[in-house]
């Protein structure tokens, strides 16, 4: 996510830091090299020009400020105003005080509607919200048949109805909603190639006739400014409310993100980050920022992880860890977990590069291995799993048949294990164990 802007950006301050006074050639060099990373990223020009300026004039004769060295309160005015930039802070989804809610989805064909319809139905089911999909694409002979697919997937009803007038198919499932006692009613519109004058026609009759309590456009981050003038274009016509920023996992440059705020004065409110109907997160801008400036986005990883991890199995498992019991058993059932947070390369771009975590964001991952690790200890005895010091010749070249794995890769395995079982002993004692107890993350 923003690999290229956040390796650039970092590179140019990291040089900032440490600096007894920053002089104007010291801001001059790095603005510089922040104002070409931005124009690659495919930022606006316009958006690139102002930033620079803020960060300039801001900048500029610093001196230390409480502990911060002036290259590091440099760095912390560039953070801020990329916070800024990106839209300052976390806009929450509104809610009609009188249900159901309608959430209209617009934007262009091929951004990503109909999956974040499904995607965002699924957040707001784990929201505790009772959600009702329908599709108003009349045009598309599969586009209603693909919504009723993904609702399938995702077990989220939808309205269905034979008729080919798209005001008349959303003010019935408005009805639907109210009448079957559904709280949110998503609705995915037809897209276009392009923008055109009967698009935006028809959409300003569906606002017209269910009143949405939120107008979504849904723009592609990989089309990078494109995205960013179907923003500005859309809002003209219907006031949008927010965005959702699809493909954010992709090999994008990340201008979109860091211009629609400031281009269509309309802000983020979700991003896409994978193929999953779980992979939509509620954006956080101060978190971007500091995920893009290699400060990590612990917060972000803790949500996850509460998602998935059990208190009460997390502390037990401390205990354990602590009590020096720590079990291959254990050791899989952390590896279940890990699994469940997303892939791993992502997990490790969300920690603060630095000291000993510096350099993880680059490690390659190969989550086939984790499944590998995942059969050897599967085809473990309870008697194994629980005393790994059994685990003689003959169980291991037993245990690498019933796996399909080589020997090779068993001894790997409890070599991990055991080194595992010490690095996490002694981070249990340390602060480290101690903020993630307190967070319930699994350690």
């Amino acid at each position: 996510m923003l690999e290229n802007l956040s390796t650039k950006l970092q590179k140019t301050l990291r040089d900032l830091r440490g600096e007894g006074r920053i002089s104007e050639r010291h801001i001059e060099a790095s603005m510089r090299e922040i104002r070409m990373a931005l124009l690659e990223s495919d930022v606006h020009f316009t958006v690139v020009k102002d930033f620079v300026s803020r960060v300039k004039e801001k900048a500029l004769g610093q001196e230390v400020l409480g502990d911060l060295m002036p290259g590091q309160q440099v760095i912390k005015v560039v953070r801020d105003e990329l916070t800024n930039l990106l839209g300052k802070e976390t806009i929450d989804l509104k809610m009609s005080k009188v249900p159901p809610s309608v959430i209209l989805l617009v934007g262009l064909q091929g951004s990503g509607k109909t999956t974040s319809t499904g995607k965002l139905a699924m957040w707001l089911r784990n929201q505790k919200h009772q959600p009702v999909l329908v599709s108003t694409d009349v045009y598309r002979p599969a586009a209603i048949e693909q919504l009723s697919i993904v609702a399938g997937e995702i077990d989220i009803p939808v309205y269905r109805e034979d008729g080919r007038d798209p005001v008349q198919l959303a003010t019935q499932a408005l009805q639907h909603a109210r009448d079957m006692g559904f709280d949110v009613l998503l609705v995915d519109t037809a897209g276009r190639l392009h923008i055109d004058m009967e698009l935006m026609e028809e959409l300003e009759r569906i606002t017209s006739a269910v009143n949405p309590t939120e107008t979504l456009l849904v723009a592609d981050a990989m089309t990078g400014q494109d995205a960013v003038n179907s923003a500005r274009e859309f809002n003209q016509r219907l006031d949008l409310s927010g965005v959702i920023l699809t493909k954010m996992d992709g090999d994008t440059r990340g201008g979109a993100a860091l211009s629609i705020k400031a281009v269509s004065g309309r802000p983020i409110k979700f991003i896409g980050v994978g193929e999953k109907y779980d992979a939509l997160e509620v954006f956080h801008p101060e978190r971007m920022a500091n995920r893009i400036l290699g400060m990590g986005d612990v917060l972000s990883l803790i949500e996850k992880a509460e998602q998935v991890v059990d208190k009460e199995q997390a502390e037990q498992v401390l205990r354990k860890i602590q009590k020096n019991e720590f079990t291959l058993e254990d050791f899989r059932q952390q590896i279940l977990q890990l699994r469940q947070l997303g892939p791993l390369e992502e997990i490790f771009k969300m920690l603060p590069q630095a000291g000993p975590l510096k350099g993880l964001d680059k490690v390659q991952v190969d989550e086939k291995q984790l499944g590998h690790l995942e059969a050897i200890i599967n085809s473990m005895t309870l008697e194994e799993r629980a005393h790994y010091k059994k685990i003689n010749s003959s169980r291991r070249k037993r245990i690498a048949r019933g796996s399909g794995r080589p020997v090779s890769e068993v001894n790997r395995l409890l070599k991990q294990y055991v080194q595992t079982k010490k690095m996490m002993k002694k981070a249990s004692k340390g602060f480290l164990g101690k903020g993630l107890r307190k967070l319930n993350f699994p350690i």
